[in-house]
């Protein structure tokens, strides 16, 4: 029997899986598009139903493919999406908004983030976040690629500190958020949300976590998933349009690392001994 996913919970209380699905760069071939919807409901049959998307991938396709994927089982999942910086006006992100809540084929959407910081004033967004909320067409706001000075101004604007979750980069090889945006957040009881946990394939091929993973008879991509939900508060995200690979991603659950095990991935990838900027794809 499959052990159970982590869980990381929200400032409300709702708590969600550690490992969700990613959907960036799905949408954006038709033909790959009926593949992209075997693996987002392969994830979801195996618990894995924390959904994130973005009215900016595929220029709305990745929404799309979501809203297929869920039809008919929009209650078993828990939907994250974004808008852009450039839409992200009071006016303009209810828009955006009421837009995405078309393409994926629902009423509300679970968690609705600013994607990263733009022109517009932060202030306005945030009171747009507060009235989809009362609405009902959003039950949670949050940001994504905010770094610590970010959330700071954030958390002090009118309405600032409702904000449930900050989505950033963050997998073995880019740690930085550990020094200080980590432990921050841990202190509000937020989680964060880590994208590009596999670095967009590339800790795959990395020789020395091949290796250790190969020792531990695991998968480089299960082992860096492991590393990530071994982090309380921490919801990683891993992209694959594969029913097979999402699988595999979900076995990843069944590792515990050990302590030893920790300090070989420690001496591998160094956690950050001072503030670092913040890293983004």
């Amino acid at each position: 029997m499959s052990l159970p996913l982590a869980s990381a919970t929200f400032p409300d209380g709702h708590t969600v899986p550690a490992l969700g699905l990613g959907t960036w760069h799905m949408g954006e071939s038709r033909k790959e598009a009926a593949e992209e919807i075997r693996a987002l409901q392969a994830g979801i049959d195996c618990g894995m139903t924390l959904i994130d998307t973005a009215e900016m991938y595929a220029s709305g396709g990745a929404e799309t493919v979501t809203g297929e994927a869920i039809r008919g089982r929009r209650d078993e999942v828990f939907l994250v999406s974004k808008v852009l910086p450039s839409n992200a006006s009071r006016q303009g992100t209810i828009a955006a908004c009421e837009a995405s809540l078309k393409r994926l084929g629902t009423d509300r959407i679970d968690l609705y983030l600013l994607h990263w910081p733009g022109r517009h004033p932060l202030s306005k967004t945030v009171e747009a976040f507060e009235e989809l909320r009362a609405a009902g067409k959003i039950a949670r706001w949050g940001v994504s690629n905010f770094d610590p000075i970010a959330m700071r101004q954030l958390t002090a604007l009118p309405g600032g500190q409702n904000c449930a979750a900050n989505q950033v980069l963050y997998n073995l090889s880019t740690r930085g958020v550990e020094f200080d945006l980590m432990p921050w957040m841990e202190d509000r009881a937020m989680p964060l949300m880590a994208y590009s946990p596999l670095d967009e394939g590339r800790l795959i091929r990395h020789p020395g976590l091949g290796r250790m993973a190969g020792r531990m008879g695991v998968t480089p991509a299960q082992l860096a998933l492991a590393f990530l939900l071994g982090k309380d508060g921490v919801i990683a995200i891993p992209k694959s349009s594969s029913p097979e690979r999402v699988k595999e991603n979900r076995a990843a659950a069944e590792i515990e690392l050990t302590q030893e095990q920790i300090a070989e991935l420690d001496r591998m990838f160094p956690p950050p001994r001072a503030r670092q900027p913040l890293q983004m794809i």
